[in-house]
């Protein structure tokens, strides 16, 4: 989620989305970076929702929805949310705002374009379910049909059509974390500018399609890792708990701050399943031993490591791990 907005220059980081979502008032994220965050949280959580509905269908009035779920808050006469674009659209070279990298089909073109797209989305087909949703995504984005919000919602038609296919977690439905990647973004868009500079719909789709297997697989690669991290940081804080004779439930407040550099007292709380006051004393404990330092006062506070923070959790969370390319590093 975080990853998504941010190609799209909404900069929020993954522990900022976490503390927005579970209601954290005192996140220091802008109101239209929150804004932007819980737009595309209720439009991901309805994609979820679609994936075993019985009578489901493709359908433009869908698409036009789930754009407003997502643009929604930014409508104007000029920007329409949920509707198809009524004036020319330009995606602007990142060299010079004045040099169109790409021209989109003309307004025109659009309904044709876009009830194409419907038809070939409800069609039956023997083609592989990621590479179909890959495919999806370049056609939407290709067409590029509201004034805003193209390529999110060309990335979330190729979340839903995984979703359908019965793949529900968000790091295997999506690919958007891969893709939020700095590097990857880059490439993503210089995948995209290969393809020229306006709508040429017969074009060869090799590159674009391997672009997408890789970020599949390399996805999945990441996850794999960050699950086992997680398992050795987990067991490193247990150790660490026996050892010091410490309460067995610190093991999540020690396993946050290591892996996502902080925790806040509600997430602890709810985590754990204590009251306000259990969790305060624990975090306070933390303090005082100098496993943890308190950032901020009041509702806004959260806890980082501090100088007695078992250093090999640290060094587990932040020892870095290659990923495979699957077609270069094939031995």
């Amino acid at each position: 989620m975080s990853a998504s907005n941010s190609i799209e220059g909404f900069k929020v980081s993954t522990v900022d989305v976490e503390d927005v979502l579970a209601g954290e008032r005192d996140v220091d994220v802008s109101d239209e970076n929150r804004a932007e965050t819980a737009a595309y949280a209720r439009m991901m959580a309805y994609i979820q929702t679609l994936h075993d509905v019985d009578d489901f269908a493709y359908s433009a009035g869908l698409l036009n929805a789930l754009h407003w779920m997502l643009q929604g808050h930014r409508h104007t006469m000029r920007k329409p949310a949920g509707q198809w674009r009524h004036e020319p659209v330009y995606v602007t070279s990142a060299r010079n705002p004045r040099i169109a990298a790409y021209t989109a089909p003309p307004v025109e073109q659009v309904p044709a374009l876009m009830a194409e797209l419907v038809d070939w989305l409800n069609e039956p087909s023997s083609s592989h379910p990621l590479m179909r949703a890959a495919m999806a995504h370049l056609h939407l984005v290709s067409i590029h049909p509201w004034a805003d919000g193209n390529g999110r919602m060309s990335r979330s038609l190729q979340t839903l059509m995984i979703a359908r296919e019965g793949v529900l977690a968000p790091e295997f439905s999506s690919i958007e974390a891969w893709l939020g990647e700095p590097g990857n973004t880059w490439e993503y868009y210089q995948v995209l500018n290969r393809r020229g500079s306006e709508f040429r719909p017969d074009q060869d789709v090799g590159e674009w399609l391997r672009f997408n297997l890789t970020a599949y697989h390399q996805q999945a690669q990441a996850v794999r890792i960050r699950v086992e991290s997680s398992r050795r940081v987990w067991d490193a804080a247990s150790d660490y708990l026996r050892a010091t004779g410490s309460e067995e439930r610190i093991v999540s407040a020690l396993h946050d701050v290591a892996m996502a550099g902080r925790v806040r007292r509600t997430r602890y709380e709810q985590a754990e399943g204590l009251s306000t006051q259990q969790a305060q004393r624990d975090l306070r404990d933390l303090v005082q031993r100098g496993v943890l330092s308190p950032v901020g006062r009041t509702r806004a506070r959260y806890y980082v490591a501090g100088e007695r923070f078992p250093e090999a959790m640290l060094e587990i969370a932040r020892t870095p791990t290659a990923l495979v390319d699957p077609y270069r590093d094939r031995g």
